[in-house]
Parts: C-alpha cells; structure tokens; sequence
C-alpha cells in the first residue's frame, strides 16, 4: 500500500515537473515571438517614415502641387496661384490638363498658344489681335463675346474644364465660377512686366504639366530689357494714351508701365501718388509743353480697340503746341506700331516680344 501511494506520488510530481517545463518553454517561445513581431513592426515604421520623409522631401524639391488620391496614383486636378473678384491672390484647385478651354483674356490665351496646347480652346472672345486670329475664325470654337463683356450663355454652352479671365471681366467671378473653375491672372506692375509674364506662364504651364517650357520661352527677354535700359539712362519721357481725341499721361501704375519702370526713362509727365491705371489722367498739351520731354510715347487706344471714325493718335499728338518741344523737334515721338498688342494683350509671351520690339525699332536703330 505504502508502496503504490509513493509510486503515485512520484508520477505526478513527474508530471507536475513536466508541466513546468513546458510552460516556461512555451511562454519563452512567447516572448521570443512578441520580441520578433515588436522588432519587425519598428523595422516596418522606419522603412514607412523614411520612404514618407524621402517622398516629402521629393515632392518640396521639385514644387509639385498636385495632389494624390489614397492609392498613391496622380490626382486630376492641381493647386495654383490665381486672384479672386478682388484681384487678391488665392490658392485654386483646377483640373489637371483640361481638355476644354474658355478664353475670356487675350494675355492668357496667348500663352496657352505658346504652350502649344490651345487646340484645348472651346470658347473665345473676340479679338482683332493678327496673331490670334485661328481662334477667332474657327468655326469648331465658340464665340464668348468680348474681353469686357461675356456671353455667360456661350460660356455654358461650350462646358469648358476651366475659365480664363483678365481684370475687365472681374466683376463676373462669381457668375463664371458656378459654371467651371476661374483662373483671373493679370500683369503686376510692382513686380514688372516681364516677371509678370514668367510667373503667369508658370502658372499656366503647370496645369500641362509643361513648366520646363517656360524658361525656353522667356529667353532673351531679360537681355533685351537690358538693351534698352542702357539707351534709356538718363534719358526722360512723358508716356501717354491718345483716346477719344485727347492725350492722357500714363504713370507706373499700369499700362506701358514697362517704359519707365523696368526699361528706366524717367517719366515727367505724373506724379508717383497719382493713380493713372485705367486709361490715365487727361493732360494738356500746355501741359506737355512746359514739361517739355525728351521722348514721347503714345498708345492710339482708338485705335487698339477699332473705333470707328476716330483721329489717328498722330493728328491730336502734332499740332502747334507739341511740334515745337524738343521731342518733336529731335523727331523723339514714338508712335507704338502695335497699340491693340499693348492694350489688350500685356501680360502674353507672345504679345511682350512684340513690344520689345516696337520699343527696339524706335529706339535701337537711331
């Protein structure tokens, strides 16, 4: 008896040693396992931060803006620096590569035409620009009405993917943008014109995917601005419009800003507080002769815009009072050849080089 209890005993003192045992190896293969997964795991939110930090760091460099959907492909639409009604800069969500276009600007679609990519236009203002014409007589594109007034029927009717819009047609943000997203660019004088031009251009070309473009198309700019800074040092001018039969003094506020702000003639013929931007300030022409300038630049608005009837800009510039100051006199009154580039297209790739160029042949060539 006493040997069967002590047998029994030992077994399950046995047994109990086994159990043991085998719970100290199970939980230490326990802690082993929870160890690997805690140490893959770590590994797994290094390699993901590393990869974000390395795809962030990417993205700064670059400056891309758009953005990307939860699975990692290419968004279709992209961020990008535009103004709003108030011609105050906001950032806009547009499509990426629109496929329809409604140009309401002339500065904008000159640019979309230097791209390359303005068989994307649907719908366009009219415009009496020569080298713009395709999308004014192409019966495949909508007319939109003018740069000052908009067909807000034809702009729906034409379903564009974007808008394009200059500051004359400001007023109608809102409406334009029930029907597709609106990119309001316009030329910013503090910054310059050519500047102006660049960052436009970038802005636009961004949207395309062709913002290595860009560069190619400002070269020489910069140089030529240059050339004719040099001939212009020291020098002074008064710049002016001639509308509606009379002359209006230009400043550096806004249109042929370029003359005196970013080429350098001193321009007589305003004072710097005095706001000229729309279409300038009526001047005199006693005015002109006690100011007696040695350049005169003139814009013929009437012109530009194709008023019917109205004097040529040489008829009310040339008259007994102005033939006898010195600019006249040295033959140093510059009629811009291409006024209706000047007054509806600044801002445009297209339209800058045609400037420079009246500018230079009036200029350079003395």
């Amino acid at each position: 008896m006493k040997k069967r209890v002590l047998t029994t005993a030992l077994s399950a003192a046995f047994v109990l040693s086994l159990t043991a045992v085998n719970g100290l190896t199970v939980n230490a293969a326990a802690e082993e396992t929870a160890e690997t997964t805690e140490e893959a795991g770590g590994a797994q939110e290094e390699t993901a931060e590393e990869t974000g930090g390395t795809q962030e760091e990417t993205e700064k460099e670059t400056g891309n803006t758009s953005e990307e959907t939860t699975d990692g492909e290419a968004s279709d639409t992209i961020t990008i620096t535009s103004l709003n009604a108030g011609g105050e800069e906001i950032e806009l969500e547009v499509p990426y590569d629109p496929q329809r276009i409604a140009i309401l600007d002339m500065a904008c679609l000159d640019i979309l035409d230097s791209l390359g990519v303005g068989d994307r236009v649907v719908g366009s203002a009219s415009t009496s620009l020569e080298y713009l014409q395709d999308y004014v007589t192409d019966e495949e594109i909508i007319n939109l009405g003018t740069i000052k007034e908009a067909d807000m029927e034809a702009v729906m009717e034409c379903e564009p993917d974007v808008i394009f819009i200059g500051g004359r047609l400001s007023s109608v943000y809102d409406d334009l943008s029930e029907i597709a997203p609106v990119v309001y660019l316009s030329t910013d004088t503090e910054t310059g014109v050519v500047e102006s031009v660049r960052k436009n251009a970038s802005a636009i070309a961004s949207m395309f995917g062709l913002e290595e473009k860009v560069e190619e198309l400002m070269a020489g700019f910069d140089e030529r601005i240059g050339a004719l800074a040099d001939f212009a040092e020291g020098k002074n001018a008064i710049v002016g419009m001639c509308t509606s039969g009379s002359f209006n003094v230009l400043g550096e506020d806004g249109r042929c800003s370029i003359i005196s702000k970013e080429i350098g003639f001193e321009n007589v013929g305003v004072d710097a507080d005095i706001d000229t931007a729309t279409h300038g300030n009526e001047a005199s022409f006693e005015f002109i002769v006690e100011k007696n300038p040695e350049y005169i630049f003139v814009m013929d608005r009437d012109a530009a815009i194709g008023t019917e009837g109205a004097q040529l800009a040489q008829d009310i510039m040339e008259n007994e009072l102005v033939m006898g100051t010195d600019a006249y006199q040295n033959g140093q009154i510059v009629y811009l050849e291409h006024p209706a580039v000047w007054y509806t297209a600044e801002g445009g790739v297209q339209a800058l080089d045609v400037m420079l160029q009246d500018l230079e042949g009036a200029l350079l060539t003395e």
